[in-house]
């Protein structure tokens, strides 16, 4: 019987893509897969569940909060260190470091107002995170 595997790419369309763009990877550290940067596009270098930016495709002006009710969480391997990173920067902080059920997190919001949970995910397994030893994540296990 045919199923649904899960998430397999998340994407963000935001009002200033410059501007999204240096957040992402000037501020929070992502890096941009070179197969996938235009003008109007950038895939990031993701160890897990492929993440990019876009141009915006509606007006977002229109929306009151972009992402409501959408719950956006990424790895980081050190929160508090990012944490502090974002703070000096003077990046919006929503909510500062916290334990969570997943692991170390705070929340951020982005350019556009997306939140972001960032999170210091204490798993060794894939999806639910952790550090890949020598290298890639392996695909199907759980």
């Amino acid at each position: 019987m045919a199923k649904l595997l899960g998430p397999d790419f998340i994407s963000l369309q935001v009002r200033n893509f410059s501007a999204s763009r240096a957040f992402y990877t000037e501020l929070l550290g992502l890096t941009v897969d070179p197969r996938f940067d235009t003008s109007d596009f950038v895939l990031f270098d993701t160890n897990s569940i492929p993440f990019a930016l876009s141009e915006a495709k509606v007006n977002l002006a229109e929306a009151p909060q972009p992402g409501w009710g959408v719950t956006l969480w990424i790895d980081c391997d050190h929160v508090d260190e990012l944490h502090a990173r974002m703070q000096a920067a003077g990046a919006t902080i929503i909510q500062p470091p916290f334990d969570s059920p997943f692991g170390r997190a705070f929340i951020i919001a982005d350019p556009d107002g997306y939140r972001i949970t960032v999170n210091e995910n204490p798993w060794d397994r894939f999806p639910l995170g952790g550090r890949h030893q020598g290298g890639s994540p392996e695909r199907g296990t759980a």
